[in-house]
């Protein structure tokens, strides 16, 4: 706050700050670690952090005690000490043993990407169910993890573990609160899933489709177009965490789409665990939308972490379609400095991806969210796929030797 004669000035306190630190293994090439300290820089601004160094060491596998060798630790240690950063953050989970030999040694705050992407989702959670299934996230992180530096318990939610309350408890005593608060959390979500299994329930009668991918790809702008909602979409990672759900019509046949939590590299297991409930959404979808940000570079790892996640969930033999998203973005090859694609290190152009996938897939298609383009296309392929669930929950709407006219009709009118 300043003073400027009889008015006082004030001034927004600046960010926190923060040092990344990332092990390049054997199991990665330098372009693909690089990438993934890029996302986790992107992670802490989406936190509203700033960051001030990055860190990379290549190793066969992290260190078990520091994370990073002793002469890498080093030369954090100088920068820490000269810049005095808010935190340093890992782009791997640490364990227990870790976490505290870093603190005792870097003497700053030390998060890990799990605790990173707990943080960002206790700050994006509006709903009490999203709210119970990260803090309950949280506590199960947390609890292995207590030492007497910690002041977590005290502190109020938010702030990426910045702030501290007045006083730190002995261990023993924290680890009961927090075994406590769990046993809390659980019972106050399982009242909401029962809540909410009713509700799913009920919307038997309708055909749902949901909306997966990896994280900021677009999803929450599509559901905007598809279902004219105002869904709150914006350039960062995990915009969407709670669930939403809206009814849709489109040629007079009703369906519910839902927008779902984005996926990511390394997501926690304990977020995984928590958002069961959430994330059966998409268990009891009949139709999956996997959107895709073509523009970005690796969209097939992304492709790939997402199926994986699905998987993991049961949801991975769905019927799924294919949308790749931000057409605007993508940048072909031959339009580069008029080099030609051969010299771009085999980068297809977006006329050969639409050719390779459309092979592959007949349900794939090819868009622009914001600008709108080729979502008629979209719509047609949706409904193709939603008519045969709907007039197998209502038969009597259409008779089934009129199902292929009804679909050519459809693609007549896309056409």
């Amino acid at each position: 706050m300043q003073k400027k004669g009889t008015k006082v000035i004030e001034t927004a306190p600046a960010p926190p700050t923060a040092v990344l630190v990332a092990v390049v293994t054997q199991h990665q090439t330098q372009e693909q670690a690089t990438e993934y300290l890029n996302e986790l820089e992107f992670l802490a601004e989406t936190a509203g952090i700033r960051t001030i160094k990055k860190f990379q060491q290549k190793l066969e596998y992290a260190h078990p005690r520091t994370f990073v060798g002793k002469g890498k630790l080093q030369e954090i240690k100088a920068f820490v000490e000269a810049e005095t950063p808010t935190m340093v953050i890992f782009d791997d989970e640490l364990s227990a043993s870790q976490m505290r030999n870093l603190e005792n040694e870097l003497k700053c705050k030390i998060l890990d990407r799990t605790m990173l992407i707990i943080e960002i989702f206790l700050l994006r959670a509006k709903t009490a169910q999203a709210r119970t299934q990260v803090e309950l996230a949280q506590m199960q992180y947390m609890l292995p993890r207590l030492t007497r530096m910690w002041t977590h318990l005290s502190r109020q939610q938010g702030g990426v573990g910045v702030r501290s309350g007045p006083g730190e408890k002995e261990l023993e005593t924290d680890r009961r609160i927090v075994r406590d608060k769990i046993a809390l959390l659980r019972q106050k979500l399982r009242q909401i899933e029962n809540q909410s299994a009713t509700r799913r329930k009920s919307r038997d009668s309708m055909v749902r489709v949901a909306l997966v991918g990896y994280t900021n790809v677009g999803k929450s702008t599509l559901m905007n177009l598809l279902s004219k909602a105002n869904v709150f979409a914006e350039n960062k990672l995990f915009a969407t965490v709670d669930a939403t759900v809206r009814k849709v019509v489109i040629d007079q046949i009703p369906f519910l789409l839902t927008d779902t939590v984005g996926f990511i590299r390394k997501l926690p297991t304990h977020l995984i665990e928590s958002f069961k409930s959430t994330l059966a959404e998409i268990v009891e979808a009949d139709i999956l939308l996997h959107v895709v940000d073509i523009s970005h570079p690796s969209f097939e790892e992304h492709i790939q972490v997402v199926n994986k996640t699905l998987a993991e969930i049961g949801a991975g033999d769905k019927p799924t379609i294919l949308v790749f998203n931000k057409i605007d973005l993508y940048r072909n090859p031959e339009l580069e400095n008029g080099i030609s694609p051969s010299h771009h290190q085999g980068k297809p152009t977006l006329e050969q991806l639409q050719q390779m996938y459309v092979v592959q897939s007949q349900k794939a298609v090819f868009i622009s969210a914001a600008n709108k383009t080729n979502i008629d296309a979209l719509r047609t392929i949706m409904m193709r796929e939603i008519a045969q669930k709907y007039f197998t929950i209502y038969p009597n709407f259409l008779k089934i030797e009129q199902l292929p006219a009804y679909l050519s009709e459809l693609s007549l009118k896309s056409a």
